[in-house]
């Protein structure tokens, strides 16, 4: 039976919280410093991770920033985890919801966001190089 194993990001998970290119080291090593990355393990192996930023810098406004599965791991419940894991210690601090967003024209990453209990919620209108972004909240 393959074991998830889902943690707070390290310094030493540095490299792999990087690879998705989004924001540059320095600032996620602020991040894991501060709790806000998280780190999938899947038999022993990092698999995934997610990061946490705030919007308006509010702590009672959590939004996933990221969440990245190596493609070799997707569809094994990684993603499930990792948010289980956040939504268990968002609640523990009194948060009553969970942010996230895709672009307009990803309808895979859409169909997790529903799938884990996230419900629209809005959408900027060409924020990426003219595609919308829909945004997703999930009461924890």
């Amino acid at each position: 039976m393959s074991t998830i194993i889902v943690r707070y990001a390290d310094r030493k998970d540095l490299k792999f919280t990087s690879i998705d290119e989004q924001a540059n080291r320095e600032t996620i090593a602020k991040k894991i410093d501060l709790k806000h990355v998280i780190v999938a393990e899947y038999d022993n192996h990092k698999a995934g991770y997610l990061r946490l930023d705030h919007f308006w810098s509010k702590p009672s406004d959590p939004y996933i920033s990221m969440i990245w599965v190596l493609e070799g791991y997707r569809k094994r419940g990684l993603g499930k985890a990792m948010l289980s894991f956040l939504a268990e210690e968002l609640k523990g601090q009194g948060i009553k919801y969970l942010y996230s967003s895709s672009q307009a024209d990803e309808p895979e990453p859409q169909q997790w966001h529903r799938h884990v209990g996230f419900q629209e919620c809005g959408y900027i209108s060409e924020i990426n190089e003219g595609i919308d972004e829909i945004f997703f909240r999930k009461v924890l």
